[in-house]
């Protein structure tokens, strides 16, 4: 299984993200911000404290999501290489 080991919050409610297979991913959190607990993560201040443990993305006050969910609703990041 991808796990996470680098997460980078981003503008719109994004999170870039690197997996422990080297892939760099972008995840869109907008569709689960209105959510149970995840309605919390509307503060932008509060999701761009996003952080790894456990091997997936967390933030305080118990916050995380499965890093299958992660891995399998982001899309690739392609980097040029000049």
């Amino acid at each position: 299984m991808e796990t996470v080991t680098r997460v980078t919050p981003k503008d719109n409610f994004h999170l870039e993200l690197q997996f422990s297979t080297g892939e760099t991913r972008l995840f869109d959190a907008r569709p689960y911000l209105d959510r149970g607990a995840f309605k919390k993560l509307q503060d932008p201040a509060l999701f761009k404290q996003a952080y790894v443990a456990f091997d997936t993305v967390c933030w305080p006050g118990n916050l995380d999501i499965a890093p299958e969910t992660l891995y399998d609703r982001s899309v690739a990041i392609e980097f040029c290489h000049t």
